[in-house]
C-alpha cells in the first residue's frame, strides 16, 4: 500500500462523473488499500477515488474514529433510501482547513458491491449517513461547498486541535 496525493478543489478531476467498476483487478484492490491508508493518514472519515485522481465509483469510509478501525468499502454505491434530516459542520480532505454547515439525511441506505464484488447493503445514521452522502457526491463530481448553507469558513487552529482530541465528531473531513 502507498499514500496517494489528495486532489484539491480546483482540480478538474473532482468535477467529473466516475465510471462503474466492472471487475475486481489487482490494480483496483491496490487502489482500495491505498485509499484506506491515505484516508487514515490524513485523519479523514471518508475518501472517494476521484479525490486521489481515479475516476472509479469507489469510496472508503470509517467513522469509528478513535475505536478499532472498521473500514467500509463501497464499490458502485447507489443510495436507495433516505430519511430524516441533520445539519452540521462538514469538511473535506480536498478542501483542507475549511468547513461549512450542510444539511444531509439523518438515515441512509446504500446498495453497493464489497471488495469481493459481492452485493451488500449498508445503513447508516448521523455521521455515517453524512459520510455516505458526501462520498457518493464525489463520484458524481459534486463537492460539498455547493451544499453549504451560508459561507465556508476557515477552521481555526483551536477547532483543528479539538477535532484531533475528540476524534473529529464536530467537523469530520471526508
Amino acid at each position: 500500500m502507498a499514500l496517494r496525493e489528495i486532489r484539491i478543489m480546483g482540480d478538474p478531476i473532482l468535477e467529473k462523473i466516475s465510471k462503474p467498476v466492472k471487475a475486481m483487478t489487482p490494480r483496483t484492490r491496490e487502489l482500495i488499500g491505498d485509499m484506506l491508508e491515505t484516508m487514515y493518514e490524513n485523519m479523514g472519515v471518508g475518501l472517494a477515488a476521484p479525490q486521489v485522481g481515479v475516476l472509479k465509483r469507489i469510496v472508503v469510509i470509517d467513522t469509528s474514529l478513535e475505536e478499532e478501525p472498521h473500514p467500509i468499502v463501497l464499490i458502485n454505491p447507489e443510495i436507495v433510501e433516505t430519511d430524516g434530516e441533520q445539519t452540521g459542520e462538514e469538511g473535506c480532505l480536498s478542501l483542507p482547513g475549511k468547513a461549512g454547515q450542510v444539511t444531509r439525511p439523518n438515515h441512509v441506505k446504500v446498495k453497493a458491491l464489497d471488495i469481493n464484488m459481492e452485493p451488500i447493503e449498508v445503513e447508516g445514521e448521523e455521521l455515517l449517513a453524512r459520510a455516505i452522502c458526501h462520498e457518493c457526491d464525489h463520484l458524481d463530481g459534486i463537492l460539498y461547498p455547493t451544499k453549504v448553507e451560508g459561507e465556508l469558513h476557515d477552521m481555526t487552529a483551536a477547532e483543528e486541535d479539538e477535532e484531533d482530541e475528540d476524534g473529529g465528531d464536530d467537523q469530520p473531513k471526508e
